[in-house]
């Protein structure tokens, strides 16, 4: 099928905001229009056309009339199996919940005087969960007279903003939380195919959960 057709009035593509909602969607005999503007199954400008001629258009090819700009002048309509293009759609926000549920949020703490040696190992874990997919959660920890210097936690965190910026970006800005500073991150790139089995070819095991992750490195 064509990946997008367009006509005076704006480009339409085929996708989700194409299509009204499956169950808003008005076909074949609830279409109200006296004429509709009509798209073939394969993305095709048929011109504007009656409703009747266009109804048996779409019956003789044994498919459905779908509104799928209501709004428009006249009426946008496209030919289509509706069923399928409803099953589809259904699996897609199976998928999308699915993926929903599988988020993983590390989390990776740090101290305001933290040692370099220290903050390159961190950040190595850092980068490894984004590119894995993961949000990671940054903790700056304050203890005593620290906590009078709320910037040298700041300073860090924008520190591994700009240092992971190609790979992602701050979901959730820096936040005092009592004695801790934390900054969320979100990947902007899918995760690698291959990053599991090249991990495990080096020897590395696979990723903790968020507490297990932060006490494997070890805040200091």
């Amino acid at each position: 099928m064509s990946a997008a057709c367009s006509f005076a009035g704006g480009p339409y593509e085929r996708g989700d905001a194409q299509i009204a909602a499956a169950n808003e969607a008005r076909i074949n005999d609830r279409i109200r229009a006296r004429e509709v503007r009509l798209i073939s199954e394969s993305g095709e400008q048929l011109g504007v056309k009656p409703l009747p001629q266009a109804l048996q258009i779409a019956r003789e090819q044994e498919l459905d009339l779908v509104e799928v700009a209501p709004n428009a002048n006249p009426p946008v309509c496209r030919i289509m199996d509706y069923r399928r293009y409803q099953y589809e759609q259904q699996q897609k926000r199976k998928e999308s919940r699915r993926r929903a549920t599988n988020v993983v949020i590390k989390e990776m703490k740090f101290r305001p005087k933290i040692s370099g040696h220290d903050y390159e190992t961190k950040m190595k874990n850092v980068e490894r969960f984004l590119g894995e997919g993961n949000k990671v959660k940054l903790t700056i920890m304050f203890r005593g007279r620290e906590m009078a210097h709320p910037e040298l936690g700041l300073k860090i965190l924008n520190r591994i903003a700009e240092q992971v910026a190609e790979i992602a970006v701050v979901e959730s800005a820096p936040r005092q939380d009592g004695r801790n500073m934390t900054m969320v991150l979100h990947p902007n790139k899918r995760p690698t195919a291959n990053a599991a089995p090249r991990r495990a070819a080096r020897g590395e095991e696979p990723a903790e959960t968020a507490p297990a992750a932060a006490d494997a490195t070890g805040a200091r």
